[in-house]
């Protein structure tokens, strides 16, 4: 699990829970129909907003949130290297037993692209096109957290106006305006929880890492296109190092 992820969600959570049992008690701020208009409302926004099927792609890549862990990139230099030197000795063709071995199948089909005598120009469109669509879906589901993260405050102020117009209704019963009130305020505060703790943070990380995932893939179409045109392994190692920070080449 990713650390930064777990250490927000406990820093964040953590506090505003002790914050709320240093003066008083959580039950004040459990309130089930503030939580239906702003959950439900939320959610049904958001699948008004997006198809069916976006919207549980957008669910199923919180994996990504959590788990996601990027391959560091001087691991891919040496992997590439490995290959280059390989292919030096015994020949591209030698590479199809690597491709065999390869769990990425971005990076599979790039080698076996490579193996089948694919031009290079061919083999860095292809790969190319495929990190295009790659980009696309992961700003998809980015962009659906962001729209629910501006969606959950616009609920709880709707939320917020119908414990108000209860409360106006009811003003000469004081037993019902303390329910109506707790409408009107937790509505509010279960969107803004939910829009700045939640929607907004998911949203960023998933930016975040979709752009490493990205700078992973162009370097092993860097090197997929290196190896295509049999350069020298150290002329390859250049090449994919440019994609590191300087100060990290040599550690």
């Amino acid at each position: 699990m990713d650390i930064a992820t777990l250490l927000g969600i406990v820093s964040a959570f953590g506090l505003v829970v002790l914050a709320i049992l240093m003066d008083g008690g959580m039950s004040i701020f459990i309130n089930p129909p503030s939580l239906m208009i702003v959950v439900g409302g939320t959610l049904g926004a958001t699948m008004i907003n997006y198809p069916l099927k976006e919207v549980l792609g957008a669910v199923n890549v919180l994996k990504h949130v959590f788990f996601a862990k990027p391959v560091p990139a001087k691991e891919i230099t040496s992997q590439f290297v490995g290959y280059a030197n390989k292919a030096r000795r015994e020949g591209i063709l030698s590479l199809e037993s690597e491709a065999r071995t390869v769990d990425d199948d971005f990076l599979k089909k790039g080698l076996e692209l490579s193996v089948d005598g694919v031009e290079p120009n061919a083999i860095q469109d292809i790969m190319e096109t495929e990190v295009d669509f790659l980009r696309e879906r992961h700003q998809l589901g980015a962009e659906i957290f962001t729209t629910m993260g501006s969606f959950a405050p616009a609920l709880g102020m709707i939320g917020t106006l119908i414990g108000l117009v209860q409360m106006l209704q009811s003003m000469d019963d004081p037993s019902s305006i303390g329910p109506a009130m707790a409408i009107a305020l937790l509505t509010t505060f279960y969107g803004s929880v939910l829009a700045n703790l939640v929607f907004m943070p998911v949203a960023g990380k998933l930016k975040t890492r979709s752009k490493e995932e990205n700078m992973v893939k162009e370097m092993i179409t860097e090197g997929l296109v290196a190896l295509a045109k049999g350069d020298n392994p150290r002329i390859l190692e250049q090449k994919m190092l440019s994609f590191i920070p300087p100060k990290e080449r040599n550690h």
